[in-house]
């Protein structure tokens, strides 16, 4: 693998980063979800390294990088203000290729949104635009049944329950949105190593408990969220967007994505039968020559 890890001190926190390719390459930043951490994206990134600069965080409250203890520091705001100094730490001159997965997605189409001019081209795997989200989580929905499992992570007290017998229930989490093939001892070991940091499991499960996205139970009647003009020029995407989506994945579902190109000016979909919600680890290559093919 190759790629160098560091430790980057920006916007008052210790950012873990593993990066590789040539120093003086474009910039490609590949942010991970929950409860994963910078190797999510590795197999993938080792298809970029000969050209690109990628840098791969470990995001605020995961893995080797800060863990702040409040809750409110893991509001969306905080994690695009790591990023926003991280790419000056790094000396980042020119707008960065920015890709992100599940909660890594989140912060990145945030990012883009609020630093449009940062930003070259926006890549999502499985990730979701907010106001699309909170729209099928309301209307009482498949995907409202399918995200009941946020309001469990945002229970007081449910960081015993994911830690008992090596992690079980996390590993459980990980298992349930797909086969998990590629999921070896070797790969749970690291995972449970991440997990296993003073204050990570309370960090990571922060980003659920600030999160702003209302999930009803599933016995609420549906509301329809109207997109407005004003939601459309706050929540744009100008730069060119590529969303790669697994077809099988079970927690985030397709009419998560239904009125994205509302909000895109110019929008690439691709699609994977055979890929779950964890596509970086089931079809890396396929991701890889997506992504490849977008940026020709």
């Amino acid at each position: 693998m190759s790629f160098t890890s560091q430790f980057i001190d920006a916007n008052d926190q210790r950012i873990h980063v593993m990066s590789g390719g040539p120093e003086d390459a474009p910039i490609m930043v590949m942010l991970h979800g929950f409860p994963e951490y910078w190797a999510a994206w590795a197999t993938v990134a080792e298809a970029f390294t000969d050209r690109y600069r990628v840098i791969l965080p470990d995001q605020r409250g995961f893995n080797l990088t800060s863990k702040p203890t409040k809750e409110a520091e893991y509001q969306t705001k905080h994690m695009v203000a790591d990023l926003e100094a991280l790419l000056v730490s790094i000396g980042a001159t020119q707008p960065i290729i920015l890709c992100g997965h599940d909660w890594g997605a989140s912060i990145a189409y945030a990012f883009a949104m609020r630093h449009r001019r940062q930003v070259s081209q926006l890549i999502i795997a499985n990730g979701v635009h907010p106001i699309c989200f909170q729209k099928a989580l309301l209307a009482a929905g498949a995907q409202t049944a399918a995200s009941q499992y946020m309001n469990v992570l945002r229970n007081p007290g449910v960081e015993e329950k994911l830690a008992a017998n090596r992690f079980q229930k996390l590993i459980g989490m990980l298992e349930k949105f797909s086969s998990a093939p590629w999921l070896d001892e070797a790969i749970r070991d690291a995972y449970r190593t991440s997990w296993d940091h003073k204050g990570a499991l309370t960090g990571m499960l922060n980003w659920y408990r600030q999160s702003p996205m209302i999930v009803p139970d599933t016995e609420a009647p549906p509301q329809d969220l109207q997109i407005t003009d004003q939601m459309i020029e706050k929540y744009h995407i100008t730069m060119p967007h590529l969303l790669l989506w697994g077809m099988q994945d079970t927690a985030l579902l397709p009419e998560t994505r239904a009125d994205l190109h509302l909000f895109c000016d110019d929008l690439t979909i691709r699609e994977n039968a055979d890929a779950s919600h964890w596509i970086l680890h089931e079809q890396p290559q396929w991701v890889a020559d997506q992504i490849n093919s977008f940026l020709r």
